[in-house]
């Protein structure tokens, strides 16, 4: 009774099923008797096939997937009838098989669909069924069966055993009870471990498709900017790139970590932009925080782990040995990308790794893929076993295969590899790869118990949330360490070979041609080399070429990535996007376009500007001036001249030719940037110079013109002095006439000079007016013995003889009027002063005039 409840499902007693089934023979009695010759066993087969599978049998959970011995094994599932017809009187049954002898008899199992009752082992005796009265169409059905290890039939030794849940039933038009579906899988068995264990590697990859562009921000810290921000959806908990950290932090396996990838999460984690139509806009705090949290999870979990570092962005070894060898410098990208990979990771994860392995695509190789995957230093490539087979070996060999000349090929197995690869999303076969893993793992090492051996699981590259799980519940699977256990990578590769194990690379024809379909284009690799070529051109004259070079080589780095298989159009609009940063920042850097000149003359200098929109100097730059026509203008003597130029950020410099023209015409001049090895930068900037020689005449001309100038200089100047010398001369007159009305009338005249005529007070009037209004403080010299100091006089005036009596003398323009009156009168009689007083005019008193 206790075993009994174990079960879900109620249904008819035994006594009622029993008379079910009789009735079922009685009815079906004259059929059978009507079928005198019985197809073989393969035919009915065949035949059962397609009705075993009217019901959908799903196997969602087997626990534990590797039972000892006095475990329960629970297995949980839903049925569902996929027929047009309801079942009835339907059980479900638990069958086990016999202990299977290799992997190949796994594999004939694994394939199989249908129910075979060749093949397919009887339902257990000692576990009674599950009874359904009704299946109706398209309703699922839960059950369970849990059962003791002890009565599932097993060999003590172990083993692999396979498993099966099946329906029986009957539909309305075939009334007997017959196998309607069925579902298998496999029960690794192994209660004491084996005497020699199998070490097996596991690959743990970490890996994205290229997420940063090759621009970044103007600001100092050369701010990344990113395609997309489809990186921070992967980092977000429960994302794909978290659940590998996740999961994989308690795990024996081997990290193999692209670098780009981590350069790229530790950008965002410092701040970084993203592509927004033609500008870009900041990253969310609230990602950044995320890539500095999943950064945290991932140190910890590589600590004391064996970590393999691929070369920066995970370059496609295939597509470059295949296509890109075509294209000179190809492999220059792959050196490159390997150098990087060490100190990227050693910078952010704190640990040293490994970087001496190659890994091509699917561990397909040939000899051009060993050549390139070697030529970058990496001395172990990753191959897999449905390349290098070992058709004559009835086991699996250790995977190490020395190739000769140092290198080394890891043949990780081919079926282990590629066990998770479907969709593992549902329950079914999430559950049905690992019990097939496992069981491939034990008959692994029952194939030859009495030596040990090295196998490498090297799986897809990129697994989803789904595959990556399903991953990890089989490697935790072998936890127990009963028939296996762990060695990391690097171990493997150094472990003793099998001597009778292959080491012939496949020739080249015999490479997958699904995989040659999808290499990257000869094209990829002549845009590679183009953008590669025009940095070096450009780095040159940058004084700050850390700012550009980085970057920009990174991106080209990215262009040979292996996640852009499958992914062609995508790949060619980023080769396109880093060209075009390049283009934009080479044409920073300009001639400045010029218009057509007239050189009049034998001599000129003809300018050249430049202009520098970088943030940053440019030098090293050499302008070359070129004259199509050397015989008619020349430059600097010669057809064309160069000089060095230096142009700081932001700036334009004009650099200055010296011409000299030896005929008349026009001539088409070429200015040419180049590097300082003489490599053309950017585009020509082209322009005509119209010559036109001076002739005599012109000259003759040019000379009567600067004559006339000189002359009417010198004129200016001679008219100028003239009247100079006569102001000077009206000025001394003027002085000389103020000095004789100063002096008194009772001195005798000289004999030659005739005496004035004395003429009346108002006559007088206007002269004495004219002086009484001009400054006072502007007096004549003392002259004669009164201008003496205590004399009674006024300092520094003039006494009248008549009377004493002081007047102030005459300012100069006042004395220059007076002179000039007197010339235009000089009949005019002095003015009448005749005595009114005897005493001199005391302090402040007017004197009148």
């Amino acid at each position: 009774m206790a075993e009994a409840a174990a079960f879900q499902g109620t249904g008819p007693s035994p006594a009622r099923r029993w008379l079910r089934r009789t009735l079922t023979i009685a009815v079906g009695a004259p059929l059978l008797a009507g079928l005198l010759q019985s197809p073989p066993a393969s035919a009915q087969a065949a035949e059962e096939a397609p009705v075993s599978r009217t019901v959908d049998v799903s196997i969602d959970t087997l626990t534990p997937s590797a039972p000892v011995e006095g475990d329960t094994v629970t297995v949980t599932g839903t049925l569902t009838n996929r027929g047009k017809r309801a079942i009835t009187d339907a059980s479900v049954n638990l069958r086990v098989g016999p202990r299977m002898n290799s992997r190949s008899e796994i594999d004939q199992v694994a394939r199989r669909k249908g129910f075979r009752s060749d093949s397919d082992p009887r339902p257990l005796d000692a576990v009674p069924e599950i009874d359904i009265d009704r299946l109706d169409v398209g309703v699922p059905h839960d059950f369970r069966i849990s059962v003791p290890v002890s009565k599932l039939e097993l060999d003590d030794e172990g083993g692999v055993y396979q498993l099966g849940v099946s329906l029986t039933g009957q539909t309305s038009d075939q009334q007997y009870d017959r196998v309607l579906g069925i579902e298998r899988t496999f029960l690794p068995y192994q209660p004491e471990p084996t005497d020699k264990r199998t070490q097996l590697t596991y690959l743990w990859p970490l890996m994205s498709s290229a997420h940063i562009s090759a621009d970044t921000a103007s600001d100092d810290q050369q701010t990344p900017v990113f395609q997309d921000d489809e990186l921070a959806e992967e980092l977000r908990p429960g994302g794909r790139l978290d659940e590998l950290v996740t999961l994989g932090q308690g795990l024996p396996v081997t990290w193999v970590i692209d670098p780009d990838l981590l350069a790229s999460v530790d950008a965002m984690a410092n701040g970084y932009r993203v592509k927004d139509g033609t500008g870009h806009t900041a990253g969310t705090d609230a990602n950044r925080k995320l890539a500095e949290r999943w950064l945290g999870m991932l140190e910890k979990a590589v600590q004391g782990r064996k970590v393999v570092a691929l070369p920066f962005a995970d370059p496609d070894l295939a597509s470059l040995a295949h296509k890109g060898k075509a294209v000179p410098g190809s492999l220059e990208h792959l050196q490159s990308a390997t150098e990087l990979a060490g100190s990227t990771v050693e910078t952010i994860l704190h640990v040293q790794p490994a970087t001496d392995f190659a890994w091509p695509v699917d561990g397909a190789v040939d000899p051009s893929i060993m050549a390139v995957s070697t030529s970058a230093g990496a001395r172990k490539v990753i191959a897999r076993s449905d390349s290098i087979q070992d058709d004559d070996l009835s086991y699996t060999p250790t995977a190490a295969r020395p190739l000769g000349g140092g290198t080394t090929a890891v043949v990780s197995d081919a079926e282990l590899s590629t066990a998770f690869q479907g969709d593992m999303v549902r329950a079914e076969a999430s559950t049905l790869a690992v019990q097939e893993f496992l069981a491939q793992t034990l008959a692994i090492t029952l194939e030859q118990p009495q030596d040990q051996r090295s196998v490498v699981v090297a799986p897809q590259r990129q697994p989803s949330v789904a595959q990556a799980q399903t991953m990890a519940a089989a490697v935790r699977g072998l936890g127990a360490k009963r028939w296996t256990q762990p060695l990391d990578l690097v171990a493997a590769a150094a472990a003793k070979p099998d001597p009778d194990a292959s080491t012939t690379v496949p020739r080249a024809s015999q490479y997958p041609k699904k995989l040659r379909n999808t290499e990257l284009p000869v094209d990829a690799f002549r845009d590679m080399k183009t953008t590669r070529d025009e940095l070096d051109d450009f780095k040159v004259i940058l004084s700050q070429a850390d700012r550009v070079v980085p970057p920009i080589g990174n991106a080209i780095n990215r262009e040979m990535s292996t996640s852009w298989r499958g992914r062609a159009g995508e790949a060619a609009i980023y080769r396109v996007e880093v060209e075009d940063v390049l283009q934009r920042l080479t044409k920073s850097v300009v001639l400045v376009d010029k218009s057509d000149l007239t050189l009049s003359g034998r001599s000129a200098t003809i300018p050249v500007t430049v202009q520098n929109k970088l943030l940053q100097d440019v030098e090293g730059l050499v302008l070359r001036l070129t004259s199509s026509n050397g015989t008619r203008l020349k430059v600097d003597g010669e057809t064309s001249a160069e000089l060095p130029i230096t142009v700081r950020a932001g700036h334009s410099q004009s650099v200055k030719f010296p011409a000299s023209a030896n005929a008349n015409g026009q001539v088409s001049m070429t200015a040419q940037l180049y590097t300082v090895d003489g490599t053309p930068y950017g585009s020509p900037m082209t322009f005509s110079v119209k010559v036109s020689e001076m002739t005599p005449t012109v000259m003759l001309v040019i000379a009567g013109g600067v004559l006339l100038l000189v002359l009417a200089g010198v004129r200016m100047y001679s008219q100028r002095k003239r009247l100079a010398a006569r102001a000077a001369e009206a000025e001394a007159e003027a002085e000389a006439e103020a000095e004789a009305e100063a002096q008194p009338k009772d001195q005798p005249q000289p004999e030659d000079e005739p005496q004035p005529a004395t003429g009346t007070r108002d006559e007088a009037e206007p002269t004495a007016r004219a002086a009484d209004e001009t400054e006072n403080t502007t007096t004549a010299p003392p002259t004669g013995p009164t201008a003496q100091p205590g004399d009674g006089t006024v300092a520094g005036a003039n006494p009248r003889p008549e009377t004493g009596a002081t007047v102030p003398a005459p300012a100069d323009g006042a004395a220059d009027g007076a002179a000039a009156d007197g010339a235009e009168h000089p009949s005019d009689p002095d003015a009448d002063t005749g005595p009114e007083s005897g005493d001199p005019s005391g302090p402040g008193e007017k004197v009148d005039r």
